[in-house]
């Protein structure tokens, strides 16, 4: 690691969108983040430390790859359930169910415009992964 890249952070995630209004309500409805600006269709949303652009597609609907997905780690198993069942009782499009891989505990959720959603904790990963976290 270099001067210059010690001091890097995340900036932003910058993604395609075919109905950037639904991804941009999802990230304010279940996310935390606030929309803090748009242009021709597209949005900026803030969360302390970092953005998410959200571009406008024309009629084109993005295709991810399989597993291409945003983590967002949760302070614990009881929160990860509660999202879980929020998400669930909304009707979001859930991938997975709440499991645990040995790294902690997860789901996987699409939000409106096709993106894939990992919403996990950490505080149940088994002993042999916790070296691999950074807190």
């Amino acid at each position: 690691m270099t001067d210059i890249t010690q001091s890097m952070k995340l900036n932003h995630l910058s993604f395609p969108s075919a109905d950037t209004a639904a991804t941009a309500r999802f990230f304010e409805q279940y996310l935390g983040f606030t929309i803090a600006g748009t242009w021709e269709q597209s949005y900026i949303l803030k969360r302390p430390g970092y953005d998410v652009v959200i571009d406008h597609t024309s009629n084109e609907v993005p295709v991810w790859p399989a597993n291409f997905h945003i983590g967002f780690e949760l302070p614990s198993l009881d929160d990860v359930h509660a999202l879980y069942e929020r998400f669930k009782a909304d009707g979001v499009h859930m991938e997975t169910e709440v499991f645990n891989n040995g790294r902690g505990s997860r789901f996987f959720c699409r939000a409106p415009g096709g993106v894939m959603f990992e919403m996990n904790t950490r505080r149940d990963a088994a002993p042999e992964y916790r070296g691999t976290f950074d807190n």
